[in-house]
């Protein structure tokens, strides 16, 4: 990515060296997307206050969204966190204007990075990992374009469809059943959560502490 906003903007005769340093102030976005886009961006080349840069920023992530066609759920990055130098964030955003004005940039597919998210709760730190892939995971574009079992059986098999709810549903008594529950209806006992979260606990092995969640959920709020 260095290497290519370089041979981009090399008659700008701006040299980036680090995405993280070198991007957060929006100046080199604003060159790359005049470059590529043809895009008159209305705001100042440089901005020197932290008040101007998100101002900038804010501008070019409209222009960004408008040319790629994006709405704001799809975005995986936003002026807070590209001005707060987050790498992550400045990855994604490359890449989406990469994928759209240079398709045939040879990025590596399936690149990943393994995140690791802490909270700071009543009870302490609580850390959470994760895997977000920066480049499109080729594996599941290929599975994605394939109909599995389950969508050709609600398609094509809707018949068998009680066969598969009763296998279901003997295979979660199985679990369940030992703490004394009994599931007659997956539609209506699974909605608030209880039963599912109860299953996860038996399947994996492990207690899950009833006070993080409420057993007889009586509100929408206490299902979600």
């Amino acid at each position: 990515l260095i290497e290519w906003i370089n041979r981009t903007l090399q008659e700008e005769h701006i040299v980036v060296k680090s995405l993280e340093e070198d991007l957060y102030d929006g100046l080199v976005l604003h060159h790359l997307l005049e470059k590529l886009g043809s895009l008159k961006l209305d705001v100042d080349k440089i901005a020197l206050t932290e008040k101007k840069q998100q101002q900038k920023l804010s501008v070019i992530m409209e222009a960004v969204a408008k040319c790629l066609q994006l709405e704001a759920s799809q975005m995986k990055w936003s002026v807070e966190s590209i001005l707060t130098k987050d790498l992550l964030s400045t990855l994604h955003l490359l890449v989406a204007i990469a994928k759209h004005f240079n398709p045939t940039l040879a990025l590596p597919p399936n690149v990943q990075v393994e995140t690791i998210t802490i909270e700071n709760t009543s009870r302490g730190l609580k850390t959470a990992n994760a895997v977000e892939y920066i480049t499109e995971n080729k594996e599941n574009t290929e599975a994605q374009s394939r109909d599995d079992a389950f969508d050709e059986l609600f398609s094509c098999a809707p018949d068998k469809l009680d066969a598969v709810k009763k296998v279901f549903l003997e295979f979660v008594n199985q679990h369940v059943g030992k703490l004394g529950l009994n599931v007659k209806d997956i539609e209506s006992q699974f909605s608030d959560g209880v039963i599912l979260l109860i299953l996860i606990g038996q399947l994996e092995g492990y207690f899950l502490n009833l006070r993080n969640f409420f057993l007889t959920p009586a509100s929408t709020t206490e299902m979600v």
